[in-house]
């Protein structure tokens, strides 16, 4: 063939895959809102993506799993999938395309593969939309607002209803609330529209009303004046962090249940993926979402304890600047804390060795911890440095790891990089809260210690398992198939 003849035959392919991913798009937009199906390719979120952004993840995905993954056939299933009757779901399209071309597929009939394979939604439950109230409106709290509003589609799950904040609440505060909800300087813009209205004290969140509530005093407030029954609270202002403080919320009217997105005392520590069925919502009323390290961490010990078993080990977390360090060198209640965060790398402690046993208690006393400050505001990197009991190699233990990343219980929570060039900005924005850098992987020529760098999103992929587990805690999570 002629170079003028390839470059033409080229060009034709480009347009053909570009006209397939808008059908794409419009698939998932419709199963979304029209179904309340959400849709995402090998854990990556496909909804308000553009041509571009798809095509990629396409690439991706065929990378991951080492085999074509066709933008024509991704399309070719969710036409399937649109076809059928399905409840409210969420469905990997990128996992059902690598079944569909495997091997063990003998199903060749899309329509007939899609119904064997999600024959199981038709025993899932019922779900009933849960109230949520944001109690507190930091860092943390304005990414799960983002989050859930963004992701509200039919209101099915999860309703934003109220936002709590301590203080006197005056337009010009509530404009700039409204400002920082909208504009972020790590993770930009919110795709959605925000306004705000004084004299109804609310937020105005994608044309819905979201009621700002001042109070210092969380067992004060009746949430029924607002309409809001049996809700969900997720305490993200750091001033409850123990049972009898965070019981305050459940004297309110119109509270059923406490979320505390930080390590809590004397209530269960859960790293969703991890440990969230030992603890039965309908007989626990108050959760703790532990730390975004913890949860970084937990579930990759956890592949690592199950499959090799680890005698000890420690762990180094390289971690970003915190709104409790100092802008510049001031008096601080901890030491070397005080010192200037965008200026310093600054050695302090964190408590996620031992908060790992809360959720793996195999690991108890096993692990020693320490943590490193350092000038980037978003985007964190944790070093397992471990002592394991059974003999592996690289190849061996990122089989392991990749395994986990594709099919099981911890699909939602550990993403695997083939990247020989990640830095921490590329990180940003991952919802996974684990991100295992197999470039990185060393094992000693013995095959008996190990070094694994694991990324992760303080904020962002954090704020995703927070929303996780409130999804569990109040009973509406949905058919999925990942």
């Amino acid at each position: 063939m002629s170079p003028i003849k390839s470059y033409e035959k080229e060009l034709a392919f480009q347009a053909d895959r570009r006209k397939a991913t808008t059908e794409f798009i419009k698939i998932i937009s419709d199963l979304w809102y029209d179904k309340a199906i959400e849709v995402v390719l090998f854990k990556n979120q496909v909804i308000d993506k553009n041509v571009s952004d798809i095509i990629n993840l396409h690439e991706y995905a065929g990378e991951f799993v080492q085999k074509p993954i066709s933008i024509f056939d991704s399309v070719e299933l969710l036409r399937a999938i649109n076809d059928i009757n399905l409840p409210p779901s969420k469905i990997d399209i990128g996992k059902l395309t690598y079944e569909y071309h495997s091997d063990n597929n003998s199903l060749h009939d899309v329509k007939t593969f899609i119904l064997y394979k999600l024959k199981e939604a038709d025993n899932s439950n019922e779900i009933k939309p849960k109230d949520v109230v944001l109690y507190g409106f930091g860092r943390i709290g304005r990414l799960i607002a983002r989050e859930l509003m963004a992701k509200t589609g039919k209101g099915n799950q999860l309703r934003l209803r109220a936002i709590v904040t301590r203080g006197e609440l005056t337009e010009e505060i509530l404009e700039k609330r409204a400002t920082l909800l909208k504009t972020d300087s790590v993770h930009g813009q919110f795709t959605g529209t925000v306004d705000y209205d004084m004299a109804k004290r609310a937020l105005f969140i994608n044309g819905t009303t979201v009621h700002i509530i001042n109070s210092d005093k969380p067992e004060e407030i009746d949430y029924t004046q607002f309409g809001i029954q049996n809700a969900l609270i997720i305490d993200n202002s750091g001033a409850f962090r123990d049972k009898n403080s965070l019981e305050r919320h459940l004297k309110a009217p119109g509270v059923g249940k406490v979320l505390l997105t930080a390590p809590g005392k004397n209530i269960p520590n859960i790293v969703h993926g991890v440990n969230q069925y030992d603890f039965d919502p309908d007989t626990n009323d108050i959760y703790s979402a532990a730390s975004c390290t913890t949860n970084a961490i937990t579930p990759i010990l956890k592949v690592v304890d199950d499959s090799l078993g680890i005698k000890k080990g420690h762990l180094e977390t390289i971690h970003a600047y915190t709104n409790d360090q100092n802008l510049v060198d001031n008096l601080h209640g901890k030491y070397r804390r005080g010192r200037a965060a965008a200026l310093n790398m600054v050695i302090t402690e964190t408590g996620a060795g031992s908060a790992v046993a809360k959720a793996l208690p195999s690991l108890e006393g096993k692990l020693t911890s320490n943590a490193i400050r350092v000038p980037v505001p978003n985007g964190s990197l944790a070093i397992l440095n471990l002592e394991i009991k059974n003999k592996t190699s690289q190849e061996a233990l990122n089989t392991i790891i990749k395994k986990y990343a594709l099919e099981g219980d911890l699909v939602e929570q550990i993403k695997y990089s083939l990247s020989n060039e990640l830095v921490s900005t590329d990180i940003v924005g991952t919802a996974a809260p684990s991100i295992y850098d197999s470039s990185a992987t060393i094992v000693s020529g013995d095959g008996k210690n190990i070094v694994l760098y694991i990324w992760y999103d303080n904020e962002f992929g954090y704020s995703h398992q927070v929303i996780r587990l409130a999804k569990y805690i109040a009973k509406v999570r949905r058919f999925t198939y990942y």
